[in-house]
């Protein structure tokens, strides 16, 4: 009995998977770069090309969910040309990858273009998420402010009508349990007030999930962050704490958040260390012994141009996480761009089994430099 985590090496930007035991599939978030199609376009890998293979390997075209924490392009770039997707005929046909459950944030349905950041495809996964909503089936909004109420009644619907389908903080998702799945989903973020209360919001209303693994009578919990700065996090600790959630911020794995940007710890980067905010200090400690972070950015040197760069990932926060990982007797610290080899970087996987929470380690090869770098996705 085995369950797997893998994070995918796609620059600045995430993309992950979780494997069960029971064989479904969740992926959470989505990046991929078309250079990496052409030989030697990388590092980053071929994300389609890899998906797709281990789609094929495992006899499926579909993942039980997709789940986007947000819609800036480095989760969602390249999408709507992988997915096969409801709302319209052209994002459907051969060879595109089915969605069983998309998992979005109330904010991915309210936001509207305004902001260069904002790609095509994110106006494409608006449509798609408010065309499920609408009918009633295949998605799990998250968090249900007073705009999202006002948006339903707008489509001659109610919250009463679609409730079911959507989870607020402090709640556990009803689509998988520990019993039946080995697994729960227990959503720390979005809050109301990151939509209601702010005229833009993207990164503020990112999905944030303690996600419990179960193994016997063992419990193992991963921390997955979107790119939310600190004062987001400050509130999932003092909430939790208040609200005798505290278990929910241990972690055995810590996916830290944007990409190792200072704004996760603090709203000063430090000339060598970056000095976290004392409630995600507290953060920090809830790691247990042998735990791991994973910074899902490009490789971060130690020299003297890291440490005036201005966009992340930042030489001093990696700094701070290490020094507090040690705090805890934690194991290592991952950069996704930096596994194996900078210039052919592989996928992190962890192994979560009767023997407890392990990396896997990988071997370069032929096949893995050609499924990175040539596999074609159909």
């Amino acid at each position: 009995m085995k369950h797997e985590i893998i994070f995918y090496p796609v620059g600045n930007g995430d993309t992950s998977q979780i494997i069960l035991n029971n064989k479904k599939r969740i992926l959470m978030d989505f990046r991929h770069i078309k250079k990496t199609e052409e030989e030697n376009g990388g590092p980053e890998i071929n994300l389609k090309g890899r998906l797709k293979k281990e789609l094929d390997e495992a006899n499926r075209d579909y993942f039980d969910v997709v789940a986007f924490t947000h819609g800036d392009k480095d989760h969602i770039e390249n999408s709507t040309e992988f997915f096969e997707l409801s709302h319209a005929s052209k994002y459907q046909g051969a060879g595109r990858i089915k969605i069983n459950t998309l998992w979005v944030p109330a904010a991915m349905i309210l936001e509207q273009a305004a902001n260069e950041d904002q790609s095509d495809e994110f106006v494409i996964w608006r449509q798609e998420a408010r065309y499920r909503l609408k009918k009633g089936e295949g998605i799990r909004v998250f968090s249900k402010p007073d705009r999202l109420k006002e948006w339903l009644k707008e489509n001659d619907l109610s919250i009463d009508d679609r409730k079911h389908l959507i989870t607020d903080a402090g709640q556990l998702v009803p689509d998988f349990s520990l019993d039946s799945d080995g697994i729960e989903f227990f959503c720390h973020s979005p809050f109301v007030k990151h939509v209601d209360e702010n005229e833009e919001f993207r990164n503020e209303a990112s999905l944030i999930f303690n996600i419990r693994f179960k193994i016997g009578a063992d419990i193992y919990d991963y921390l997955a962050v979107g790119d939310s700065k600190w004062d987001i996090l400050e509130d999932i600790v003092t909430k939790s704490q208040k609200r005798n959630n505290e278990d929910r911020l241990k972690w055995d794995i810590f996916n830290v958040p944007h990409h190792s940007s200072y704004l996760a710890l603090s709203d000063e980067k430090g000339k060598e260390i970056t000095i976290p905010k004392e409630k995600i200090e507290e953060l920090l400690l809830y790691g247990k012994e042998g735990s791991f972070l994973i910074s899902s950015s490009h490789a971060i040197p130690d020299n003297k141009e890291a440490y005036e760069q201005t966009q992340p990932p930042h030489i001093q926060a990696k700094k701070c996480y290490e020094k507090y990982l040690n705090k805890v007797n934690g194991c290592m610290f991952l950069v996704t761009m930096e596994e194996s080899d900078t210039s052919n970087p592989q996928p992190i996987k962890f192994i979560i089994d009767e023997a407890g929470i392990a990396k896997e380690e990988i071997k370069i090869s032929a096949s893995n430099i050609a499924v990175s770098k040539n596999y074609k996705a159909g």
